[in-house]
């Protein structure tokens, strides 16, 4: 008869029956010296201090005096980490990978794979941390260590890629059999790739997308390529083939790109070429990416957020089908009040990225994104204006008069294109250019090529917030132009100081020359001789040149500071300013050392050695000003052609019909 409970009325109700779990079993090492303190710091500790520091003598000691344990098998961390695990995870070296030769030959093959707290045997931490040769020491033991799984189901070769260890990923891939195998599924695979890509080891991730081409359809991949401008830069050929182009282009022969594409762009062109032969649907789906979190307040955000934050990570699990349906049911539509925005859209992060050449290869491909719009309704050239990338931007000039729709769009704050280059740019890339003045230059730049791309009758509109381009190119310049003026009056103080102190011992000198006068008829004592002809010389053009400098900069003190001053005239009075300083830093000390050649004739090497020295102040200058001067030239003579491509990047030959 089965016990039964009696109720107060006395009815029976059959007694709970005790649940039946399912236990894990743990392949945990011995804890036993964990326990005891006094064995904790008299074996524990020793072999923790040998086994990280690689010292084998010590080790062995320990070993070899407590043989009755068999301590290669026990845990002497809190973390229940083995001696081995310590040793896997130090710094590589090759005390380290004699000290794991040795402790490995004393282990049995059940011991390599014992597993600390973390769930990780020493062979996952011996992948992370990257030692090839004491990973091959492991393996030769126990071949199957590679298919056993870490931490939060980390195969071994997912956490070398983690750690960017590339050799190692190399080896464990090749060892893994490429990723074949039951321990492998499509979703520790594409963790490898994902992480191969995240990490910069582009000839790894093209080595599993050709083993495993489903892999490619991936949109996380082109996520994470956009954010990657970098990986895109081509290596470029040989200077004699550099030179070779240009002279059969001008013999209508045609070239291809005249740099050697990179393993990432080889890598985006197989994931692309496979994401392309999907629908309409599916390829925006991939293209626009997960929805962001819904901004809205008190209790229905905290609902709407549990509520999405629920159905993505379903989603995300589903078939890219079903998961793209889900997506097209959302749309844009607003569902109670919440607006579906998706800030991760891969054609506008590498917009924002500066990320040209992936934009080209998508666009080569798919030539009607560049008609896609974000949630702001901006499309990549918007986006590319608003951060000043003008690689994307150049592209308007490869796709004829389409540009002349698209320049002219407005975002949702009625923005066109010439408002977006009228805020200033983020402050990230205004530090790619030294000094202020030459900044608000740089941004000057950019509003006037705008402005003579997109319509005339655009220039004028305004937007929401009714702004026309001008006005709101002057709101957001202020504090800019307040800055570039300051910057320009500081570096024009400093320089007519120097210009000033140079005219004025050079004048001086003119009266005072080495040996001084003839008491009878005032001529020079020395006038006769040629180094002393070349002293007067020198001495001169130093005077007329600090004197020029001076004026220059005393034009640049007293200047009006207006917005278009900024332009060319500023930037060019300081260049030359800095050019005639520096030759009347040279004259100078060209005076001052053939001075010495005039006095010690009949001691030749006292001048020269006075002429060597003479010279570090000439060259410390032009070292200091180098980067100045250069930056000042470049910003303005040669950054107009920033906007005048020299070659076609999406249409580099003509389509064949």
């Amino acid at each position: 008869m089965n016990p039964t409970n009696t109720t107060a009325n006395g009815g029976a109700t059959p007694r709970p029956q005790p649940t039946r779990t399912k236990t894990i079993i743990r392949n945990l090492p011995i804890r036993d010296l964990l326990g005891n303190r006094a064995q904790y710091l008299s074996i524990c500790v020793p072999l923790y201090n040998a086994s990280i520091n690689g010292d084998w003598e010590a080790a062995q000691i320990i070993l070899d005096k407590h043989q009755y344990l068999d301590l290669v098998g026990y845990a002497i961390s809190e973390n229940y980490d083995t001696a081995l695990h310590i040793a896997a995870s130090a710094k590589c070296s090759k005390q380290i990978e004699k000290f794991v030769e040795n402790l490995v030959n004393k282990m049995t093959r059940e011991q390599l794979e014992l597993k600390n707290d973390n769930d990780n045997t020493a062979f996952c931490l011996a992948a992370a941390a990257g030692n090839v040769k004491t990973v091959m020491t492991m393996l030769e033991k126990n071949g199957t260590l590679g298919d056993i799984t870490g931490s939060n189901g980390m195969m071994p070769l997912y956490m070398a890629s983690l750690f960017g260890k590339h050799e190692m990923v190399n080896y464990l891939y090749d060892k893994s059999g490429e990723m074949h195998g039951d321990c492998w599924t499509d979703k520790n695979r594409s963790w490898v790739l994902q992480k191969c890509v995240e990490a910069d080891q582009y000839d790894i991730a093209l080595k599993i997308v050709s083993r495993w081409p489903l892999l490619a359809k991936s949109g996380i991949l082109l996520g994470v390529l956009a954010r990657k401008p970098d990986a895109f830069k081509g290596i470029k050929p040989h200077f004699i083939w550099r030179i070779i182009c240009p002279i059969l282009a001008l013999i209508h022969v045609k070239v291809g790109p005249s740099e050697k594409a990179t393993d990432a762009m080889e890598l985006l062109k197989i994931i692309w070429s496979e994401i392309v032969k999907l629908s309409k649907d599916e390829i925006s789906g991939i293209i626009r990416g997960p929805a962001d979190l819904p901004t809205n307040s008190g209790k229905e955000k905290e609902d709407v957020e549990q509520l999405l934050g629920s159905i993505l990570e379903n989603v995300a699990k589903m078939p890219t089908r079903i998961h793209n349906l889900w997506s097209r049911r959302q749309g844009d539509q607003e569902v109670k009040g919440v607006n579906q925005t998706f800030s991760s859209r891969v054609l506008f992060v590498a917009a924002e990225m500066g990320n040209t050449e992936f934009l080209v290869e998508l666009i080569r491909q798919y030539p009607d994104l560049i008609w896609k719009t974000n949630d702001n309704e901006q499309t990549i050239f918007h986006v590319a204006i608003s951060h000043r990338h003008e690689g994307i931007y150049n592209l308007l000039h490869e796709i004829g008069s389409m540009k002349d729709m698209i320049t002219p769009m407005k975002d949702r704050k009625g923005n066109n294109m010439l408002h977006l280059v009228g805020k200033c740019a983020k402050k990230k890339r205004l530090q790619v250019i030294s000094g202020v003045a030459l900044q608000m230059q740089r941004e000057l730049l950019w509003f006037k090529e705008v402005e003579g791309m997109i319509p005339p009758s655009y220039r004028e509109r305004k937007n929401n917030d009714g702004l026309t381009p001008h006005e709101l190119f002057s709101k957001e310049h202020k504090d800019l132009l307040s800055s570039g003026e300051k910057w320009m009056k500081e570096t024009a103080s400093q320089s007519m100081v120097v210009a000033a102190l140079i005219a004025t011992i050079v004048f001086a000198a003119a009266f005072t020359v080495p040996g001084g006068y003839n008491q009878t008829n005032g001529v020079p004592m020395f006038f006769h001789k040629r180094s002393f002809i070349v002293f007067v010389i020198s001495d001169a053009i130093s005077l007329t040149f600090s004197s020029v400098s001076l004026l220059i900069f005393l034009s640049i003190l007293t200047s009006r500071y207006a917005e278009d001053d900024f332009l060319e005239l500023l930037p060019k009075r300081l260049m030359r300013g800095l050019t005639t300083l520096f030759f009347s830093i040279a004259a100078m000390m060209v005076a001052f050392s053939v001075s010495f050649f005039v006095l010690y004739q009949n001691m030749i090497w006292i001048p020269i050695v006075i002429s060597a020295i003479a010279s570090i102040p000439v060259i410390l200058y032009a070292r200091l000003q180098y980067d100045l001067l250069g930056d000042v030239y470049n910003s303005t003579y040669t950054s107009k052609n920033l906007f005048k491509p020299e070659k076609l990047k999406i249409y580099y030959q003509n389509p064949k019909h």
